[in-house]
């Protein structure tokens, strides 16, 4: 029986870089395959292949049996190939059904049909349990339900091959055991899915088969029921990974970061924070596990100078920053990871080098008299780049120009070298690859030997029992609880997230 998808002998190379190296994928009829590699290990490019965004420099791409030209998007389409990219492509102020039906409206007398575009979503919802709502416009619904567009936005367009791009990497645990359903749903309908992931436990929850790949070569392919979460991430990493972790020994010191009576509004004056109350000591990881959108990213903001405090104060190593500049406060102590490293994390248009300085770049001995020193700034960005492992070919490329993860790996690298008194460390490891999440959880505990305060913000909430001293619950704004996760559980912990509290609040 033919493949679904067969790519033989791919290669592509970018100036400077091999980014697939002779790379063979085969993925089975109504099977869901992982493409599972390291950020930078060329499992995007190769995507981009097949769904025609890139020319494969050698090779050939077989679809059901049949060899393809694939030219652009619009030839993936019409051999019924469709992609979900990591950063959704949806305009925000259309409705769903708008996004859905986008290029290829049904019409009436020459104009969109709404009432019809609206029948042909409920109906496409109702069949693969993709429930939206086809009215609500993008910008008001969840980021789990975009995800759930995009997926019908391709189903729309008759696609049976789905390639989903990090699917998970901003979904909450719940929506991602809803979009694992839906991926075997969509199987037994008869679909066959690429599912590109870093995480095993996804693979082993929904995958039948895996493509490894390493630094742009194919490493092996593998049935899923034949071997190993370890022996996988050995294969893409190339090394034995440590997938423990090693937290030290909880000493706390003074408190580093002191929060009273918080209180934020959104930009529809609703209170997102609301009479929030918390402390962070020197020498502990501090996890805030939380639903999305109970007021977290308000918090983190805030703390940041990002977003207004409407009431309340914010007090840093003893110095109240309550509605301070964010300069001031980063001069005050704080680092700051930010949740969505494109848009508040990196100057996409600067160089890997420029990046490395954004904090400091106007201090000794970056600049000097308003004039910035390159030749410093270079050999900065060098040192940072060797001991983060950031993978690029120099520090004069584009940040643009790397993955995710490598893009992340920057962040971290300018903020932990700078040890601040306070690390906000928002979703620190979303979307990155084993190797990567060893090493920055490595990087935090670091933190806290030195002593300093580590504020961890995340949705895993294995990542946040894992690695945290205490968990701050948060719920509609407000510090519910504060538990110890050595006398807790990823179930209690979903009650509490869920709003039933256990005990009175605490700071």
């Amino acid at each position: 029986m033919p493949y679904a998808i067969e790519m033989r002998h791919i290669r592509k190379e970018f100036p400077g870089i091999v980014a697939n190296d002779d790379i063979t994928l085969q993925v089975e009829e109504g099977e869901i395959h992982a493409l599972f590699g390291e950020n930078g290990a060329g499992k995007s490019t190769l995507m981009n292949i097949l769904f025609g965004l890139y020319q494969p420099d050698q090779g050939e791409i077989y679809v059901h049996g049949k060899k393809a030209e694939i030219h652009n998007p619009n030839d993936a389409n019409q051999l019924g190939i469709g992609m979900v990219h990591q950063h959704f492509m949806l305009v925000e102020n259309f409705t769903v059904a708008e996004n859905i039906v986008l290029g290829k409206e049904p019409k009436r007398f020459g104009r969109l049909d709404m009432k019809e575009a609206v029948r042909i979503v409920r109906e496409l919802s109702e069949r693969y349990g993709l429930k939206v709502d086809p009215l609500k416009k993008v910008e008001d619904i969840t980021v789990g339900m975009q995800q759930r567009v995009e997926i019908l936005k391709t189903l729309y367009r008759g696609s049976d091959i789905l390639i989903l791009d990090e699917p998970t990497a901003v979904l909450t645990p719940l929506e991602i055991q809803e979009l694992i359903e839906i991926m075997k749903k969509l199987v037994q309908e008869g679909k066959s899915i690429i599912l590109i992931t870093h995480k095993l436990k996804e693979i082993f929850e929904s995958c039948s088969s895996c493509t490894v790949i390493r630094r742009g070569k194919m490493i092996d392919r593998v049935k899923i029921d034949e071997t190993s979460p370890e022996e996988l991430a050995n294969m893409m990493v190339g090394r034995k990974v440590n997938t423990q972790i090693n937290n030290a020994p909880y000493e706390p010191k003074e408190a580093v970061l002191e929060i009273k009576d918080l209180v934020v509004q959104d930009a529809r004056k609703v209170h997102t924070v609301n009479g929030l109350n918390l402390t962070v000591h020197g020498g502990e990881i501090l996890g805030i596990a939380g639903v999305d959108g109970n007021g977290q990213q308000e918090l983190v903001q805030a703390i940041a100078g990002l977003a207004k405090v409407t009431q309340g104060s914010i007090a840093l190593d003893g110095k109240d920053i309550t509605n301070r500049h964010t300069r001031k406060i980063i001069e005050a102590g704080l680092g700051y990871i930010p949740e969505d490293r494109q848009k508040h994390g990196l100057v996409m248009n600067f160089t890997v080098g420029e990046n490395t300085v954004l904090q400091t770049y106007y201090q000794r001995p970056f600049s000097n008299l308003g004039v910035l020193n390159h030749s410093v700034i270079s050999k900065k960005a060098k040192q940072l780049i060797q001991e983060f492992d950031v993978r690029t070919p120099s520090e004069k490329v584009l940040a643009r120009s790397l993955s995710g993860g490598n893009q992340q790996k920057v962040i971290v690298a300018r903020e932990v070298d700078r040890s601040p008194k306070l690390l906000i460390a928002a979703q620190p490891t979303r979307g990155l690859d084993i190797g990567a999440i060893e090493f920055i959880h490595g990087k935090l505990i670091e933190e806290k030997k030195k002593g300093r305060a580590v504020l961890l913000v995340s949705f895993e909430l294995d990542e946040i029992l894992h690695l945290s001293d205490r968990i701050a619950v948060i719920y509609e704004g407000k510090i519910i609880d504060i538990v110890n996760p050595k006398e807790t559980d990823e179930r209690e912990l979903g009650l509490l997230m869920a709003g039933r509290k256990k005990g009175a609040e605490q700071a």
